[in-house]
């Protein structure tokens, strides 16, 4: 409702982690894409072994001190264009009316939760002493809109259902968030996350090399230490093994993936159960077993999108697809399945579906009719369209040397898909055609100079366009 409190949550990545001022993970990727002693660049980043769900102290402590407002990736896992001010997208509100939740996302999703709870408790106060001043004729007390990215939706969710924040909430939104988490979370720990893996996709590969090698080891060196990623493991059915025709979840002990510490497993299986039996808990005490807020499910699809993990002979081996039974898609980092808020809705088009990829599920051209519609308490189904292609793009390139982007889809050649690297909003060169491949999708070669950039890929007849971000490591 309009009077409500709008908190926004973000995901990983989307809080800014200072150190004296100083933004530690924009230092630590360009000395990473320099490849200037990869494993002390990010060292910065740890947190202690086994840290759990305590508070990083001393030397560990960061300040959030804000939101994501630039592009940024963590490469191998996900990547965030950057959070733009959403109050416009809402309508009028109130001065005070709009919260942003930056936090260490470092840190356990279950110390996170407890944090929102905490500030949504303050600022609810807060506003409830405010609120006559701007909806005198409000029909009821204010409550609040929860505004979840990817992670932020774990930590909303859970913060409604395990710590008792469901009677304060009328609504929540989630955007892209990993409802049963995202195979790209075991890539990322086992070391295999930059650079096209075998059976991942269409992409040739990378020439990343040995310098590959050293980037992943130093990110799982650094990923191992962060509670927040582990909770990202799928607790879907990921795990297939050659000959067998049943996948396996991570948990199945006579089928363990390599180099995926048992412990974290364990941990990401427990937290999403916790959050599970809550509501379970919850549901049989609900009238008619429904929720007492309102939840609104963005997911993204369309996208080849990595859904889980082959034990090969030769090492695990990264898919797309679990099964060739249907076809499988999502935002190229979130499955739709896992982006379905199945706890909380019956049907997956109760859920609404677009084209966008992950990394630009917050940005503005999404939410900004959404979440007008939705503060007004309507509906918000098929007002988002895909983006009619899917596409695949390298997350990290070699500076100065060729890499693919791919688009599938029906009727694209037909179309005039171009493609152009951008670094804070100017175009490196004029965009690049996309060819036909031969295989019925088109490809661009393109070049980048080190550093991160926005890739924006643009379609006509009808209009669309995707991004995502590339970092490009100099060799």
């Amino acid at each position: 409702m309009k009077h409500d409190l709008v908190v926004f949550v973000p995901g990983i990545l989307g809080s800014r982690l200072t150190r004296d001022g100083r933004d530690v993970w924009n230092q630590s990727l360009r000395a990473l894409s320099g490849l200037r002693r990869p494993g002390r660049a990010l060292a910065g980043l740890a947190l202690p072994e086994g840290i759990g769900d305590h508070r990083p102290e001393g030397d560990h402590a960061l300040a959030a001190d804000g939101l994501l407002k630039s592009p940024q990736a963590m490469p191998g896992l996900l990547s965030c264009m950057g959070y733009p001010d959403v109050r416009p997208a809402l309508g009028e509100l109130a001065e005070g009316q709009y919260v942003p939740f930056a936090y260490d996302w470092r840190q356990s999703n279950r110390l996170t939760a407890r944090d929102l709870r905490d500030r949504v408790e303050r600022e609810l106060a807060r506003w409830r002493e405010r609120v006559d001043a701007y909806y005198p004729d409000r029909p009821d007390a204010p409550k609040v809109m929860l505004v979840c990215h990817s992670m932020g939706g774990l930590i909303g969710r859970h913060y409604l259902e395990v710590l008792g924040g469901r009677e304060t909430a009328r609504t929540l939104v989630t955007l892209g968030t990993p409802h049963r988490g995202a195979a790209k979370a075991v890539r990322f720990l086992t070391g295999h996350g930059v650079g096209p893996v075998v059976g991942d996709g269409r992409l040739r590969r990378t020439g990343l090399g040995a310098a590959g090698r050293l980037v992943n080891e130093a990110l799982r060196e650094l990923a191992l230490t962060l509670p927040s990623v582990a909770q990202l493991l799928p607790v879907y059915d990921a795990v297939s093994v050659p000959g067998k025709s049943r996948r396996r979840p991570l948990t199945d002990p006579r089928h363990p993936v390599p180099d995926l510490p048992t412990a974290l497993v364990e941990d990401a299986f427990a937290f999403h159960r916790a959050f599970e039996e809550a509501r379970d808990a919850n549901r049989r005490t609900d009238p008619g077993g429904r929720l007492p807020y309102r939840v609104y499910c963005l997911g993204g699809m369309a996208h080849p999108t990595v859904h889980g993990v082959v034990l090969s002979p030769d090492g695990p081996r990264f898919t797309t697809g679990l099964d060739d039974g249907r076809p499988w898609s999502g935002d190229g980092t979130v499955p739709q399945e896992s982006a379905f808020a199945a706890w909380a809705l019956e049907y997956k088009a109760d859920a609404v579906w677009n084209g966008y990829r992950h990394a630009s599920m917050a940005a503005g051209e999404v939410v900004d009719h959404q979440l007008s519609v939705i503060r007004e308490g309507l509906g918000a189904r098929d007002s988002l369209q895909p983006a009619e292609f899917g596409l695949e793009v390298p997350e990290c390139a070699v500076a100065g040397e060729p890499f693919e982007v791919s688009a599938t889809g029906d009727d694209l050649a037909g179309r005039a898909l171009r493609a152009v690297l951008v670094r804070d909003g100017v175009p490196s060169g004029d965009p690049v055609p996309l060819a036909p491949d031969g295989t019925g999708g088109v490809r661009a070669e393109l070049v980048a100079a080190p550093g991160t950039w926005v890739l924006e890929v643009t379609a006509d007849h009808p209009a669309a366009r995707c991004r995502e971000v590339v970092t490009a490591l100099e060799l």
